[in-house]
């Protein structure tokens, strides 16, 4: 196979880390993945809406119900950190900036992710 890099990149190191291809397929399946749950969950609101807390409640303490959104929730905070990876690494060119971002978004989407799986859970075992 043909390197085509500059000499100066081949003596750096420099060139294709190997990595885009597998975080592309994790954002398309993570994508693939939210499309019935997000149908599901519309679907559900819609079929819910007038219900008072009694009924939703009910709903929520369904063991499937609540892994269905416990894994919609978890795909769509993951798809989204992903995506927001990539936005911040195009456009954020200074280094400590591109870091401190990096970290406060992913920092960010966990404690939201786990709170929201810690608020159907606990929902669900009421």
């Amino acid at each position: 196979m043909r390197d085509y890099r500059t000499p100066t990149a081949r003596v750096r190191g420099l060139g294709s880390a190997h990595e885009g291809t597998g975080h592309w397929i994790n954002q398309r399946v993570s994508a693939v993945a939210m499309v019935p749950l997000v149908l599901w969950f519309v679907g559900s609101i819609i079929f819910h809406l007038g219900d008072d807390r009694a009924a939703i409640m009910a709903w929520l303490q369904n063991p499937l119900v609540a892994i269905l959104l416990t894994l919609g929730m978890v795909a769509s905070f993951y798809h989204a950190r992903l995506g927001i990876q990539v936005v911040v690494e195009d456009y954020i060119h200074n280094t400590a900036a591109k870091v401190v971002s990096l970290l406060v978004v992913q920092l960010l989407l966990l404690a939201l992710g786990v709170g929201s799986v810690f608020a159907v859970w606990k929902m669900a075992l009421a």
